[in-house]
């Protein structure tokens, strides 16, 4: 008797999986949501590499940039002049060196190439209503910002050609850093 419940209990639960197994495939889907369009994927894909082939036009200068550090209220969270605010400190102390990316403290010098700075800011700023800035609003921030910061001169005027041939502090320094792996401890000093 004890075998007929054993196979019984097989049998059950074998019909069990089975009955699960084919309510699986044959669920109803629900209409949520949909495969994008390649135009969406276009307008999402908005990364800016180092040698700036997706920049958009566009135009700034230092100038116009200070204007619109204190127009669109970068003050408030970054202190005047990148300094003294709540946000992280946008000018270094040190002028621009190695010493400042070591520390990993101040985007416009530590940033291994120009278009990562003017990436950041369009991606990232301002808090709260983040890809709102136009892109010589962006030019504009990120001269001043390099301007501040002593890595480009106070005439100099960004666009989509002359922002991937600045030439950043940290130099190719970057490309000497560490690997990393997943799943391992971070090196101390390392700001990724």
């Amino acid at each position: 008797m004890g075998t007929h419940r054993f196979l019984a209990c097989v049998l059950l639960l074998g019909g069990v999986f089975l009955g699960a197994s084919v309510l699986a495939q044959s669920s109803p889907t629900y209409g949520v949501g949909r495969t994008p369009t390649a135009e969406e994927l276009r307008s999402l894909d908005i990364s800016i590499g180092p040698d700036g082939a997706e920049l958009p036009p566009g135009r700034g200068t230092p100038k116009e940039g200070a204007q619109l550090f204190t127009s669109k209220g970068c003050v408030g969270c970054h202190g005047a002049n990148g300094t003294g605010g709540r946000a992280p400190e946008l000018k270094s102390k040190d002028g621009p060196s190695v010493a400042t990316w070591e520390r990993g403290r101040i985007l416009p010098v530590r940033a291994p190439f120009a278009t990562t700075v003017w990436d950041y800011i369009n991606r990232a700023m301002p808090l709260g209503r983040e890809g709102t800035l136009k892109p010589d609003e962006v030019y504009a921030l990120t001269a001043f910002l390099l301007n501040l910061n002593e890595v480009i001169p106070e005439d100099a005027v960004l666009d989509a050609q002359s922002l991937p041939k600045v030439k950043m502090p940290i130099g190719d320094d970057y490309a000497s850093l560490p690997d990393w792996k997943p799943r391992t401890r971070r090196l101390k000093g390392y700001p990724y």
